[in-house]
């Protein structure tokens, strides 16, 4: 199968595209999860360690120009960052559907690794495209005032999904299902 056919519409009526946040999202994620069960495509980056925002914008844009469908993009960490700094930029937010940002971080944070310094400022514009933002009481990478701030800022659903660290691999959400309902939701919101 190659990643035109993985990135075919799914139940939602749209192509997902999984939007990994720094270092990749490992097996037990929810994201790579998702992509074995569901079928969604990773958008591979060159760079997981060092990411520059101007290469992840740009390779997002490649995918979504060679994916026929219109699209859901399904953020984490990162990814979520990605999402509003590309949009903010891009000629072809028309093709995104929705997005569910999960865990987005506070990259101007103090404590944030250098890897990281590029991602600043945080991007903050509103998304042009229904979203919706799934945060935790207790993301070590963002305090809550600071993540309910960010979707506010993008227009964003925001959804409180109690204390589960940083939505990833060590949060125990295995397929996390309720991401999945949101996913749903989201999709059903944006046409």
């Amino acid at each position: 199968m190659d990643d035109k056919d993985k990135a075919n519409p799914d139940r939602y009526g749209h192509a997902v595209l999984l939007l990994p946040g720094w270092l990749n999202s490992g097996p037990d994620h929810w994201q790579s999860r998702w992509e074995v069960l569901h079928g969604h495509r990773r958008v591979e980056q060159d760079d997981w360690l060092w990411p520059r925002r101007g290469d992840w914008m740009a390779r997002l844009d490649e995918v979504l120009l060679e994916t026929p469908q219109p699209v859901l993009l399904v953020a984490h960490s990162l990814g979520c960052q990605l999402v509003a700094g590309w949009a903010a930029h891009s000629a072809h937010v028309e093709r995104v559907a929705g997005a569910l940002l999960a865990a987005p971080p506070d990259t101007e944070r103090e404590d944030m690794p250098p890897n990281l310094f590029n991602w600043r400022p945080i991007v903050r514009t509103r998304l042009p495209f229904a979203a919706v933002a799934a945060v935790s009481t207790d993301d070590p990478y963002c305090a809550l005032p600071r993540a309910t701030q960010m979707a506010a800022d993008w227009g964003a659903e925001c959804v409180e999904i109690g204390p589960r660290g940083h939505i990833n691999g060590d949060s125990g959400l295995g397929d996390w299902p309720d991401g999945l309902a949101l996913l749903k939701r989201l999709a059903a919101r944006g046409g």
